[in-house]
């Protein structure tokens, strides 16, 4: 089997095509959504998913989420006395989902589809594939995330017509325009932006509180500081069902509380909603289609549950939008519904999918105009159905020239140096008189993003050649001395991890409280560990009691 992975900012996911449709596996606790945090334990001991999620709180030292951010860039995050890259820390996510897959499918997981921000660039992507190759899988394709979620819709919906996904989710926003048609779904066109989530939205709450109370982010360390971002994240949840929300915090060994209404929030949201109108615009001229045309509107991504969101949508198309597919799982179900395709799975016999590319690809060329300034020459526009090949031929500028350096870059803008630098392929011509040495230069981009660059001398026959990478990548030797330091870090048994996971919630529910209700957790905590250390079995019994004597103490995330 061919596995299906969403590999979230705030949650990941995994999954795998079989006879009965795409199905998804459950984590160790029994759920489907694994959150993206990784961590350290005090022993050093690498914590994933929800065991490292409340110690965000209590250990924000040892602790990082959101890193999908940094993804394709140098950043490291420190944890402990260890520095981590984004192609690290995600592959201790995939390392936790490919165990949770074997468990639960009872085979080895190797071959998986991945998804990303349909506007991630090449180096995103490739770091991506990175740290799938550092988890020990190999990535077989890249699939966009607006093209996941419209893989489950298209199966789940059997109409034909055109519609727009609409993929909100934790850090990360993408647009997609398809149109399904005899078993074809054929994206017109997408786009996005990688640095607006939902995440946002929770600095929106966070800058709120802070306002209120005249205070700023230097007024927290430690511990106050997750418990700000946690207070901040909740209030966001609850003013999706309530009118007004209330909030406790603490700063400097004060506590402050006050209430913030969805109006307020809304306010605040203002310019976050103008940044979601410009990639909609964006992809609705690309895709040469009105919003009449439009059969409808899918939103995906947990973030599109806010309800100014879902006005937004309604009120810019036209019409309600749809949320018949979960919007958690609608991407990972996609990713997993593509490994089936790649597979070719009989069940899945009549589907077609084609995807474009996210970003027009060119190279840098003189300005005729003024040769002492360069513009960027497309050769494969944005919203090009991948794969595509495109040549063009160019010429020498100067007398007596002897190499060309074909600069490739990836984006939008006409200045090159104001796009993304793919890379460089250098090719030698004959010395000549200016323009009399011409060069046919093709582009060849797949469906991984790949992007093939060939260039021939036209008088001589002459061929160069190259497959670009990203320049902040990880080299194949960097690649394979991380993949050999990951190898030594220790993992909690899987068998352990639910009582890893109660003992963080205790500790996370004792910086929150005070007083008697601080004693009884500490009391409670101390019994418990005390129990799993006689105990020789996992602790079953012993857990779920002291699961339910936390409940009562768990208010949104609120301090109390």
């Amino acid at each position: 089997m061919i596995y299906g992975i969403d590999l979230g900012t705030t949650h990941s996911l995994i999954g795998a095509f079989q006879t009965q449709g795409a199905t998804l596996a459950p984590n160790v606790h029994g759920e489907l959504l694994t959150p993206s945090v990784v961590g350290l334990a005090d022993d050093g001991t690498l914590l994933v998913g929800k065991a490292a999620m409340d110690r965000l709180v209590t250990h924000p030292e040892r602790t990082v989420a959101s890193f999908k951010r940094f993804m394709g860039t140098a950043h490291e995050v420190q944890l402990a006395k260890t520095k981590f890259r984004s192609e690290e820390l995600s592959a201790f996510v995939l390392k936790s989902l490919k165990a949770d897959a074997e468990a639960h499918f009872g085979d080895v997981v190797r071959d998986v589809v991945i998804s990303v921000p349909a506007y991630f660039n090449e180096h995103q992507r490739k770091a991506t594939m990175n740290a799938g190759r550092l988890a020990g899988l190999d990535v077989r394709r890249i699939i966009n995330e607006p093209t996941a979620a419209a893989l489950a819709y298209g199966l789940d919906e059997q109409k034909e017509g055109k519609f727009l996904v609409f993929d909100l989710g934790g850090g990360t926003f993408d647009v997609s325009v398809l149109d399904k048609y005899e078993g074809v779904i054929e994206v017109r066109a997408t786009t996005g932006d990688t640095q607006l989530g939902g995440d946002n939205f929770t600095q929106v709450t966070e800058d709120l509180i802070l306002g209120r109370h005249g205070l700023s982010k230097v007024d927290f360390s430690g511990k106050d500081k997750g418990a700000l971002r946690r207070t901040s994240e909740a209030l966001k949840i609850e003013l999706g069902s309530s009118r007004v929300a209330s909030y406790s915090i603490t700063a400097a060994g004060r506590r402050h509380e006050g209430q913030v209404s969805r109006e307020e929030f809304e306010q605040g949201a203002d310019a976050l909603l103008r940044r979601l109108r410009r990639p909609l615009d964006r992809a609705m001229s690309d895709a040469r289609i009105s919003v009449e045309e439009l059969h409808s509107v899918i939103l995906v991504g947990g973030a599109t549950r806010m309800p100014m969101v879902r006005s937004l949508v309604a009120r810019l198309f036209g019409r309600m939008p749809l949320v018949n597919i979960n919007p958690d799982t609608a991407i990972a179900l996609g990713s997993s519904i593509q490994g089936g395709l790649i597979a070719r799975d009989a069940a899945l016999e009549d589907v077609v999918m084609t995807d474009v590319s996210p970003y027009t690809l060119g190279i840098a060329v003189v300005d005729p105009s003024d040769r002492s300034r360069q513009m960027m020459q497309p050769l494969i526009q944005r919203n090009s159905v991948v794969p595509i090949s495109r040549s063009e031929i160019f010429s020498t500028v100067n007398d007596d020239q002897s190499r060309v350096n074909l600069e490739v870059y990836q984006g939008e803008n006409l200045r090159p140096h104001d796009n993304i630098f793919i890379g460089e392929l250098v090719v030698h011509v004959p010395p000549n008189k200016a323009g009399a040495e011409g060069i046919s230069t093709r582009f060849t981009y797949d469906v991984n993003g790949a992007l093939e660059v060939e260039a021939k001398v036209i008088s001589s026959g002459s061929m160069s050649r190259a497959v670009f990478s990203s320049g902040l990548g990880l080299s194949e030797e960097e690649l394979n001395q991380r993949f050999a330091a990951l190898a030594e870090i220790k993992v909690h048994p899987r068998d352990r991890l639910p009582n890893q996971v109660l003992i963080a919630r205790a500790e996370r529910l004792y910086s929150e409280h005070l007083a008697e209700k601080r004693e009884f957790i500490r009391q409670r905590l101390l019994q418990f560990l005390g129990e799993l250390d006689s105990s020789r079995t996992n602790g079953e019994a012993e857990r779920l009691s002291f699961s339910q004597s936390l409940d009562p103490f768990e208010d949104r995330g609120f301090n109390t």
